[in-house]
């Protein structure tokens, strides 16, 4: 028992060592947020001084945190533009950008590996619910479905968060229902 104690601290050691992390906010970086309002104005640097390089006036639109300093966040967009947006126009509200290299929709399922239940098209604003391996509950509107992650902007690739312990027994019914549907 006292080697897997050892073991897991060591993990846990080395992962807090070699994490990025803000040096204002102690979080993670990179990390994805969102803008909080309809007008946010990116500029060149870390001061209301600096020039405006990019004014965004949709909500909710998703960004990546690159860098801290005081109060203003380093931030880079779908088109890799990067500037600093002041930390009152931001949110820790999970959104996600629909993306696709090659459709014009993207599939939206009643479960990981499931059935289609509709499209949403690209360049949509999504609210990202949970994230798996590689997969995604999203909510669009009044609507919900599972995503497949590569057709999200505002994820890390293999990130998984707010999955809780019930998610294996979620899954089970839903491949088992689906399985059902399709061989009737």
């Amino acid at each position: 028992m006292q080697i897997i104690t050892v073991f897991i601290s060591i993990i846990i050691f080395f992962k807090v060592c070699f994490a990025d992390i803000g040096k204002e906010t102690g979080l993670e970086i990179p990390r994805y947020i969102s803008i909080k309002s309809d007008q946010a104005n990116i500029r060149v640097g870390p001061s209301k001084n600096y020039p405006i390089v990019i004014k965004y006036i949709t909500k909710n639109f998703p960004l990546k945190v690159v860098d801290e300093y005081n109060e203003w966040r380093k931030v880079e967009d779908v088109q890799n533009n990067v500037g600093w947006i002041h930390k009152s126009l931001i949110s820790g509200k999970r959104t996600g950008l629909i993306i696709s290299l090659k459709e014009k929709n993207v599939e939206v399922y009643n479960s990981v590996y499931g059935h289609a239940i509709g499209k949403i098209g690209t360049q949509n604003i999504v609210f990202i619910e949970k994230c798996k391996i590689n997969w995604c509950s999203i909510t669009f509107n009044n609507y919900s479905g599972w995503i497949n992650k590569k057709n999200i902007w505002g994820v890390k690739n293999k990130e998984s968060f707010n999955i809780n312990f019930l998610q294996k027994f979620e899954d089970l019914y839903w491949q088992s229902l689906n399985y059902l549907v399709s061989n009737k």
